[in-house]
C-alpha cells in the first residue's frame, strides 16, 4: 500500500509493541494517531516520532477498557475529520490468578480491552476503508491464541477470540483491497508480566524477545498482507508442535507452569 498521507491508529501506543509500532509507521511517513491511558508518556512518544522523523502525530487519551471508549475515540477522530487507512489493534492485558478468585471489575474490563474495544473499532473504521478499497487492519494476539492457559484463562481465550476473528475477517476481505493480520507474539521484554502480576513469567532469557522485534515481525506481515504470523521462530516451532501434543498434556502442563508463575505467554 502506499504511505503518502497514510493515517495510521495505533492502540496501547504508550509502551511495549505498540511503542515500536509507533516509530516503524513513522519512520515510513505515516501520519500516527496514538492513543492509551497514559497521556504522559504518549506525548513523550510523540515528541521522538516528530524530532527523529518530522513525523505528524496525534495524541488522544482513552482508556478502551470502558464500555463506550471505542465510540468516543472514534467520535473524537470524526470531530477532527481524521480517517483511518490503518488500524493497529495491539491493547491489552492479562491477570494471573485462578479465575474464580479474580475480580470481576478486572475480568470486565480485560473482555472489553482485548475483545469488544477492538471489535468495535474494526466495525467503525472498516466502512471508509472498504469505500477506498485500501487498508490494513493488524490485530495484536498471542501464541497464547492456540491453546488453554488455566490460572490466566481469560487472557488466554481473549486470544484466542482476537486469533479467530482476525483469520475470519481476513478470508471476507479477500479481493477488497484490505487485509487483516493477525501477530501473536510469546514471550515479550515488556511490562505485560509485571502489570500482570507476575515478574517471573518472561520465562528464560532464551525465549525472550524484544518488542522491536515483534513489532518488525507484525509490520512486515502487515506489508505483505498476512494472514497470520507468529513472531519468532521458537514461538513458531513451539506452536507446531502442539498440534501433536494431547490437548490434556497441554492443559496441565500450562496449569503447572503458570500456577508457580514460571512462564506464561
Amino acid at each position: 500500500m502506499t504511505t503518502q498521507l497514510q493515517t495510521v491508529l495505533i492502540t496501547g501506543a504508550s509502551s511495549g509493541i505498540g511503542w515500536d509500532f509507533a516509530h516503524l509507521f513513522a519512520r515510513d511517513h505515516f501520519r500516527v494517531i496514538l492513543t492509551g491511558r497514559n497521556e504522559a508518556r504518549l506525548h513523550e512518544l510523540s515528541q521522538q516520532l516528530t524530532q527523529n522523523y518530522q513525523a505528524k502525530c496525534f495524541v488522544i487519551g482513552k482508556d478502551l477498557g470502558q464500555p463506550n471508549a471505542a465510540q468516543e475515540l472514534f467520535d473524537d477522530l470524526q470531530k477532527q475529520s481524521l480517517t483511518i487507512d490503518v488500524l493497529v489493534n495491539n491493547a491489552g492485558f492479562g491477570g494471573f490468578g485462578a479465575f474464580a478468585e479474580q475480580s470481576a471489575d478486572m475480568q470486565l474490563a480485560m473482555l472489553q480491552l482485548n475483545m469488544v474495544s477492538l471489535t468495535q473499532l474494526t466495525k467503525l473504521f472498516l466502512p471508509h476503508m472498504l469505500e477506498q478499497k485500501n487498508g490494513r487492519i493488524l490485530n495484536v494476539a498471542s501464541v497464547a491464541a492456540f491453546l488453554p492457559g488455566p490460572y490466566m484463562a481469560l487472557y488466554y481465550a481473549t486470544k484466542a477470540y482476537v486469533l479467530s476473528f482476525s483469520s475470519a475477517l481476513s478470508e471476507e476481505l479477500r479481493g477488497s483491497g484490505l487485509t487483516c493480520t493477525c501477530l501473536c507474539p510469546g514471550p515479550t521484554a515488556t511490562h505485560f508480566f509485571h502489570n500482570a502480576g507476575n515478574d517471573h513469567g518472561l520465562g528464560p532469557a532464551s525465549l525472550r524477545m524484544s518488542s522491536a522485534a515483534v513489532a518488525r515481525i507484525g509490520y512486515r506481515a502487515m506489508q505483505r498482507g498476512q494472514a497470520v504470523v507468529i513472531a519468532g521462530w521458537m514461538n513458531t516451532l513451539q506452536t507446531w508442535m502442539l498440534r501433536f501434543t494431547p490437548r490434556s498434556w497441554i492443559v496441565k502442563f500450562i496449569a503447572k507452569l503458570q500456577k508457580t508463575k514460571t512462564l506464561a505467554l
